[in-house]
């Protein structure tokens, strides 16, 4: 048993590439802080996000905080930045996205009891408040990531990563068995 490097390892993530069936993107309503933006576009990039729609007061991927915690990987994804949360649901949605929110919310589900094998946009809220009245209004369905420690709430970063983890895991699970590398 070895760590892959060079070209083992590119072959591995191109083999898991094109089993992306569907698109997903993300959509981060007042996410504030520049650190827990840059740590979610470098998620975001690592899983094959393709664009961040950007509501109210999000940090800027270009902000210097968040450059440092990105490590460029901003580069590999596209955003847009809207005034209100709805502006940016209504875009996604336009381009063909279903609008899933991820909150500890009424009636939300669990996140993987939700059928995310499509074209998802995953809304993610503040680091106090989660996602807006208006953003919850704004969304298709809402989910949530169940937790069985101590702890009640993840860091926004972290749920953004575990979700589109959940979401590619959905779509690799309708594309069928893994191709040769």
């Amino acid at each position: 048993m070895h760590q892959l490097r060079g070209t083992e390892l590119k072959r591995l993530h191109r083999t898991w590439r094109r089993r992306n069936a569907f698109r997903l993107t993300l959509l981060l309503d007042n996410v504030g802080n520049p650190y827990n933006v840059g740590s979610i576009v470098r998620s975001a990039a690592a899983l094959g996000v393709e664009h961040l729609y950007l509501a109210g007061e999000s940090a800027s991927p270009g902000a210097a905080k968040a450059q440092k915690t990105a490590l460029g990987t901003d580069r590999y994804l596209t955003s847009s930045q809207y005034a209100t949360v709805a502006e940016a649901a209504a875009a996604a949605r336009s381009a063909g996205f279903w609008v899933v929110g991820l909150e500890l919310a009424d009636p939300a589900v669990p996140l993987a009891e939700l059928e995310l094998a499509r074209d998802v946009c995953l809304v993610l809220g503040h680091e106090d408040h989660g996602i807006s009245t208006a953003g919850l209004a704004a969304c298709d369905a809402v989910g949530y990531i169940p937790l069985t420690g101590r702890v009640g709430s993840l860091n926004v970063a972290s749920a953004a990563a575990i979700a589109c983890y959940e979401v590619r895991r959905q779509h690799w699970s309708t594309a069928g068995e893994v191709p040769e590398a």
